[in-house]
């Protein structure tokens, strides 16, 4: 199985068990928690929709314990075998389901046997009558009731969200770019935990703001965010896998669950975003200066309607928060990618070129790097370290999805060659001698100006 695949499934299934992660709950809570897993459906990485047993969610929960996400990584299958569909009866399981919308896959799978004397899986009928937009879902609208949550204690949930702000001055372009407000609020005590604007709506940005927020704050137990392109990537998922942060999406067109971020967005609105637009912004850095001061200043301190606390009293009133160490702090942010080891012991990378071990020659490597530091990077062979990859051709030092540091303009230094060249000249024209160069120092010795 190619192993981005593999890590996709393990990503996938660190989903599924990360509420059951928590160490704060009991055996039977736990086990509680399992069971009500268990009867979920979860969406597969190929796009299907499938359910676990008990037994089945036990082992990745020890497998994950024991080994870490590499613990969760499929192992190669046994056999090779493979269920035939049969297109021809799909039109009469689509008329089955439209005659009775409450009709099951498994029920019009046993019909179809029933008539014809060919077995369809479960799956397959599912999965054909989705794609037909028959799912029952579709057919069968039930109303919904929408209650209020509320997290029991502060970092047991961070929600995130992008908020689109004013139009900045930018040194690298000759417009103004749109800032971005990538925001962390913490569910419990409704405290702005960070917020950073940026220039860029990128995963990279998305990475940044999470590593200060986890710095200052401390782990949160669940990072809910909508489905983004800044949210809903490889690199943030493994980063949450590593931490043993549970990663949950809202669902598409569902925003009821968005609720107090929104409220927030309107607030920064109101209360800053108006102000800071009235009386003008210089640069980027001045706009998070000022940020960064209302935050600690005004919205952290101000006594919330619904709490009737400041929200940095009632998050502090929760005691210590859980931390993490700083070797697997920086491992988590690392971005990771698959190589093929060429026949002269090197792999690619963002057009660079790197040595490893001869010993890997046509194995299937992981490069684990900071994106803002291309020269150095870690080679893993079936999850433990091989080495490190050496740089001998390298002609980008950051990854081209984030964004390349602004050197600041050069100073003027008031020469002018070409005048100097063109006043020499005039010179040689109105007295016919031939001037000395070198007193304009165009060479380095008087040899040289004889050449």
């Amino acid at each position: 199985m190619d192993p981005s695949h593999q890590e996709a499934i393990a990503l996938h299934r660190f989903g599924v068990i990360a509420e059951a992660l928590n160490d704060r709950l009991s055996l039977a809570e736990r086990g509680t928690l399992v069971r009500e897993i268990a009867g979920r459906s979860h969406a597969h990485p190929d796009g299907d929709e499938r359910r676990y047993s008990r037994g089945t969610i036990d082992r990745w929960i020890r497998s994950y314990r024991s080994g870490g996400l590499g613990g969760l990584c499929p192992s190669p299958r046994a056999d090779t075998g493979a269920v035939r569909a049969h297109p021809e009866l799909f039109g009469e399981a689509c008329a089955l389901r439209l005659e009775l919308p409450t009709r099951s896959a498994a029920q019009i799978a046993r019909i179809l046997f029933a008539r014809h004397g060919i077995w369809v899986a479960e799956r397959t009928v599912r999965d054909q009558l989705r794609r037909a937009g028959l799912h029952k879902e579709a057919l069968v609208a039930e109303p919904k009731a929408f209650g209020r949550y509320e997290a029991a204690r502060a970092n047991e949930r961070w929600v995130t969200d992008v908020l689109v702000g004013p139009f900045v001055p930018h040194p690298r372009v000759e417009s103004s770019v749109r800032a971005k407000l990538f925001l962390i609020v913490d569910d419990h005590s409704r405290l702005l935990v960070d917020g950073v604007f940026y220039a860029h709506e990128n995963a990279r940005s998305c990475q940044t703001l999470l590593r200060r927020a986890i710095v200052h704050r401390g782990i949160p137990d669940i990072l809910y965010a909508d489905n983004g392109a800044p949210f809903k990537n490889a690199w943030l998922a493994r980063t949450c896998a590593v931490l043993g942060i549970r990663l949950v999406h809202s669902k598409p067109y569902a925003p009821q669950g968005r609720g107090k971020q929104e409220r927030a967005n309107r607030y920064i609105r109101e209360a800053f975003l108006q102000e800071a637009t009235h009386q003008g912004i210089a640069t980027l850095d001045e706009l998070n200066d000022r940020f960064s001061a209302w935050v600690a200043q005004v919205a952290n301190r101000r006594v919330h309607a619904e709490t009737n606390e400041t929200p940095i009293s009632r998050f502090e009133a929760c005691g210590p928060h859980r931390q993490v160490d700083e070797d697997r702090l920086a491992d988590a942010f690392r971005w990771s990618v698959t190589r093929k080891v060429t026949k002269t012991a090197s792999v690619p990378l963002e057009g660079n070129a790197y040595a490893v071990d001869p010993a890997l020659v046509g194995r299937r490597v992981e490069l684990r790097y900071d994106p803002e530091d291309l020269a150095a990077v870690a080679v893993f062979f079936e999850g433990r370290p091989a080495g490190v990859a050496t740089p001998f051709v390298i002609g980008r030092h950051v990854h081209r999805a984030v964004p390349q540091a602004t050197l600041p303009a050069p100073r003027a230094t008031g020469i002018d060659y070409l005048a100097m060249v063109a006043a020499a000249h005039d010179e040689e024209a109105g007295t016919g001698t031939k001037p000395d160069f070198s007193q304009l120092g165009l060479f380095a010795s008087d040899e040289e100006a004889a050449r």
